[in-house]
């Protein structure tokens, strides 16, 4: 999933949470799957900021020679507004595009 072309809202929006765990049953277990997910999203979101601010990064800088780029301060900004990590996660929940498994189930289910 591409965070960056998510429909998700900019902003906190309130979720009827029986609506949301209707596939696990369970409400903890729904926020654990958003959980682990928004996290995933967030690593992906640092390593492409990351990656993009490095090119920036010159190997003589020190704290006193840091200087303003512009072209810095707008990619920032860009991730600055995007949605937040766990909005995208609950979106992509409530689409059907978040595939899971509990081991604990299957396990039960299996020494039926």
């Amino acid at each position: 999933m591409d965070y960056k072309k998510s429909n998700a809202p900019l902003n906190t929006a309130t979720r009827d949470m029986m609506d949301l765990c209707k596939d696990t049953g369970n409400v903890y277990e729904t926020v654990a799957i958003i959980a682990k997910r928004a996290n995933q999203i967030a690593g992906e979101m640092k390593h492409d900021l990351d990656k993009k601010l490095q090119e920036f990064a010159s190997l003589n800088d020190n704290l006193e020679e840091v200087t303003e780029n512009r072209e810095q301060i707008e990619i920032s900004r860009y991730y600055e507004k995007l949605p937040k990590p766990v909005l995208i996660a609950t979106q992509e929940y409530i689409e059907g595009k978040i595939h899971f498994r509990n081991p604990a189930k299957d396990k039960f289910s299996m020494g039926d």
